[in-house]
Protein backbone atom coordinates (compact mmCIF):
# COMPACT_ATOMS: atom_id res chain seq x y z
CA UNK A 1 0.00 0.00 0.00
CA UNK A 2 1.06 3.47 -0.66
CA UNK A 3 1.40 6.79 1.92
CA UNK A 4 -2.04 7.69 2.33
CA UNK A 5 -1.64 11.22 3.98
CA UNK A 6 -2.87 14.31 2.09
CA UNK A 7 -0.79 16.90 3.99
CA UNK A 8 -1.71 19.75 2.37
CA UNK A 9 -5.23 18.70 2.59
CA UNK A 10 -4.74 18.26 6.34
CA UNK A 11 -3.40 21.24 7.17
CA UNK A 12 -5.60 23.52 5.25
CA UNK A 13 -8.36 21.13 7.27
CA UNK A 14 -7.06 22.29 10.15
CA UNK A 15 -6.85 26.09 9.67
CA UNK A 16 -10.50 26.06 8.82
CA UNK A 17 -11.49 24.36 12.28
CA UNK A 18 -9.25 26.77 13.75
CA UNK A 19 -11.15 29.51 12.04
CA UNK A 20 -14.62 27.55 12.97
CA UNK A 21 -13.99 27.56 16.41
CA UNK A 22 -13.41 31.20 16.93
CA UNK A 23 -9.32 30.77 16.86
CA UNK A 24 -6.69 33.16 14.58
CA UNK A 25 -4.57 30.06 12.69
CA UNK A 26 -2.17 32.81 12.51
CA UNK A 27 -1.39 33.64 15.82
CA UNK A 28 1.56 32.85 17.84
CA UNK A 29 1.43 29.48 18.77
CA UNK A 30 -1.22 28.34 16.31
CA UNK A 31 0.34 29.49 13.16
CA UNK A 32 2.73 25.91 12.90
CA UNK A 33 -0.35 24.19 14.33
CA UNK A 34 -1.47 22.49 10.63
CA UNK A 35 1.65 21.63 10.06
CA UNK A 36 1.84 19.97 13.16
CA UNK A 37 -1.91 18.06 12.97
CA UNK A 38 -0.06 16.71 9.82
CA UNK A 39 2.66 15.32 10.79
CA UNK A 40 0.78 13.32 14.07
CA UNK A 41 -1.78 12.64 11.60
CA UNK A 42 0.69 10.65 9.22
CA UNK A 43 2.17 8.70 12.60
CA UNK A 44 -1.86 8.14 14.14
CA UNK A 45 -3.31 7.29 10.26
CA UNK A 46 -0.04 5.73 8.93
CA UNK A 47 -1.67 2.23 9.10
CA UNK A 48 -4.18 2.61 6.67
CA UNK A 49 -1.23 2.70 4.28
CA UNK A 50 -0.16 -0.89 5.81
CA UNK A 51 -0.85 -4.90 5.62
CA UNK A 52 -1.26 -6.28 9.13
CA UNK A 53 -0.38 -9.97 7.89
CA UNK A 54 2.46 -8.87 5.83
CA UNK A 55 3.70 -7.08 9.26
CA UNK A 56 3.62 -10.57 10.84
CA UNK A 57 5.93 -11.80 8.35
CA UNK A 58 6.95 -15.27 7.25
CA UNK A 59 5.70 -18.39 9.68
CA UNK A 60 8.53 -20.02 11.58
CA UNK A 61 7.60 -24.08 11.43
CA UNK A 62 7.93 -25.48 14.82
CA UNK A 63 10.43 -28.32 14.91
CA UNK A 64 9.53 -30.49 18.01
CA UNK A 65 6.94 -32.95 17.60
CA UNK A 66 5.58 -35.70 19.94
CA UNK A 67 5.50 -39.41 19.55
CA UNK A 68 2.21 -39.14 17.06
CA UNK A 69 3.80 -36.52 14.95
CA UNK A 70 2.00 -33.24 16.81
CA UNK A 71 3.78 -30.02 17.49
CA UNK A 72 4.48 -30.51 21.16
CA UNK A 73 3.70 -26.65 21.62
CA UNK A 74 0.25 -25.60 23.11
CA UNK A 75 -0.18 -21.77 23.17
CA UNK A 76 1.51 -19.11 22.71
CA UNK A 77 0.42 -15.95 24.67
CA UNK A 78 2.20 -12.59 24.68
CA UNK A 79 1.21 -10.19 27.17
CA UNK A 80 1.02 -6.59 27.97
CA UNK A 81 1.46 -4.87 24.10
CA UNK A 82 1.10 -1.21 24.90
CA UNK A 83 -0.95 0.48 22.01
CA UNK A 84 -2.90 3.71 20.89
CA UNK A 85 -5.57 3.98 18.22
CA UNK A 86 -8.25 7.05 16.97
CA UNK A 87 -11.81 6.99 18.17
CA UNK A 88 -13.63 6.78 15.06
CA UNK A 89 -16.78 8.39 15.92
CA UNK A 90 -14.82 11.78 17.89
CA UNK A 91 -11.65 11.01 16.57
CA UNK A 92 -9.82 11.36 20.02
CA UNK A 93 -7.16 9.04 21.21
CA UNK A 94 -7.95 5.32 23.30
CA UNK A 95 -4.67 4.06 24.70
CA UNK A 96 -4.53 0.18 25.89
CA UNK A 97 -2.69 -3.21 26.37
CA UNK A 98 -3.39 -6.09 24.17
CA UNK A 99 -2.93 -9.44 25.22
CA UNK A 100 -2.91 -12.28 22.29
CA UNK A 101 -2.96 -15.88 22.74
CA UNK A 102 -3.01 -18.61 19.46
CA UNK A 103 -2.74 -22.12 19.25
CA UNK A 104 -0.22 -23.06 16.83
CA UNK A 105 -0.44 -25.74 14.14
CA UNK A 106 2.79 -26.32 12.94
CA UNK A 107 4.12 -22.54 12.66
CA UNK A 108 4.85 -19.42 15.31
CA UNK A 109 5.03 -15.87 14.16
CA UNK A 110 8.44 -13.97 15.46
CA UNK A 111 7.13 -12.23 19.15
CA UNK A 112 7.99 -8.80 17.86
CA UNK A 113 5.91 -9.69 14.83
CA UNK A 114 2.45 -9.70 16.78
CA UNK A 115 2.76 -5.75 18.47
CA UNK A 116 3.79 -4.55 14.75
CA UNK A 117 0.45 -5.80 13.38
CA UNK A 118 -1.36 -4.27 16.16
CA UNK A 119 0.39 -1.46 15.36
CA UNK A 120 -0.52 -1.59 11.50
CA UNK A 121 -4.43 -1.41 12.55
CA UNK A 122 -4.76 0.90 15.36
CA UNK A 123 -2.96 3.57 13.26
CA UNK A 124 -6.09 3.79 11.35
CA UNK A 125 -9.59 5.46 12.47
CA UNK A 126 -10.86 2.53 15.02
CA UNK A 127 -13.72 1.17 17.35
CA UNK A 128 -11.66 -0.76 19.98
CA UNK A 129 -14.57 -3.89 19.22
CA UNK A 130 -13.31 -3.96 15.46
CA UNK A 131 -9.40 -3.83 16.64
CA UNK A 132 -9.54 -7.13 18.53
CA UNK A 133 -11.61 -8.74 15.55
CA UNK A 134 -8.96 -7.58 12.89
CA UNK A 135 -5.78 -8.68 14.97
CA UNK A 136 -7.66 -12.31 15.25
CA UNK A 137 -8.05 -12.02 11.42
CA UNK A 138 -4.60 -10.96 11.26
CA UNK A 139 -3.63 -14.05 12.97
CA UNK A 140 -5.48 -16.41 11.33
CA UNK A 141 -4.40 -15.24 7.95
CA UNK A 142 -0.98 -15.47 8.33
CA UNK A 143 -0.93 -18.75 10.52
CA UNK A 144 -3.93 -20.47 10.46
CA UNK A 145 -4.15 -21.84 14.10
CA UNK A 146 -6.18 -23.90 15.93
CA UNK A 147 -7.36 -21.34 18.32
CA UNK A 148 -7.22 -17.46 18.65
CA UNK A 149 -7.78 -14.75 21.79
CA UNK A 150 -7.22 -11.52 21.53
CA UNK A 151 -7.85 -9.37 24.55
CA UNK A 152 -7.88 -5.39 24.70
CA UNK A 153 -7.97 -2.88 27.97
CA UNK A 154 -7.98 0.51 26.78
CA UNK A 155 -8.91 4.00 28.31
CA UNK A 156 -11.10 5.99 25.55
CA UNK A 157 -10.78 10.01 25.65
CA UNK A 158 -14.32 10.25 24.18
CA UNK A 159 -15.35 8.97 27.63
CA UNK A 160 -12.74 10.68 29.76
CA UNK A 161 -12.80 13.77 28.47
CA UNK A 162 -16.25 14.21 27.00
CA UNK A 163 -19.42 13.49 28.33
CA UNK A 164 -19.61 12.13 31.65
CA UNK A 165 -15.71 12.10 32.14
CA UNK A 166 -15.50 9.14 33.74
CA UNK A 167 -11.43 9.37 33.95
CA UNK A 168 -11.41 6.02 35.74
CA UNK A 169 -13.00 3.73 33.36
CA UNK A 170 -11.51 1.56 30.64
CA UNK A 171 -13.42 -1.06 28.04
CA UNK A 172 -12.66 -4.31 28.06
CA UNK A 173 -12.90 -6.72 24.35
CA UNK A 174 -12.50 -10.09 24.15
CA UNK A 175 -12.28 -11.98 20.74
CA UNK A 176 -12.07 -16.22 21.30
CA UNK A 177 -12.11 -18.27 18.18
CA UNK A 178 -11.01 -22.12 17.35
CA UNK A 179 -9.91 -24.04 20.65
CA UNK A 180 -9.85 -20.67 22.23
CA UNK A 181 -13.81 -20.32 22.23
CA UNK A 182 -14.03 -23.42 24.32
CA UNK A 183 -14.70 -22.47 27.71
CA UNK A 184 -11.56 -24.04 29.44
CA UNK A 185 -9.28 -23.65 27.13
CA UNK A 186 -10.66 -19.84 27.34
CA UNK A 187 -10.96 -19.90 31.07
CA UNK A 188 -6.94 -20.58 30.99
CA UNK A 189 -5.69 -18.94 28.71
CA UNK A 190 -7.18 -15.55 30.13
CA UNK A 191 -5.85 -17.36 33.60
CA UNK A 192 -2.17 -16.55 31.93
CA UNK A 193 -3.06 -13.68 30.91
CA UNK A 194 -3.65 -12.50 34.58
CA UNK A 195 -0.21 -13.47 35.22
CA UNK A 196 -1.58 -17.12 36.98
CA UNK A 197 0.39 -20.13 35.40
CA UNK A 198 -0.99 -22.35 37.80
CA UNK A 199 -4.87 -21.54 37.35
Amino acid sequence: MGEAIDRPRIEAAVRELLLAIGEDPERPGLERTPERVAESYRELFGGLARDPVAELGDPVPLGATDAGGATTSDTVIVRDLAFRSVCEHHLLPFLGTAHVAYVPDGQVVGLGRIPAAIDALAARPQVQERLAEEVADALEGALAPHGVLVVLDAVHGCVTSRGPRQTGSSTVTVVARGLLAEPARRAEAIALIGGRADA
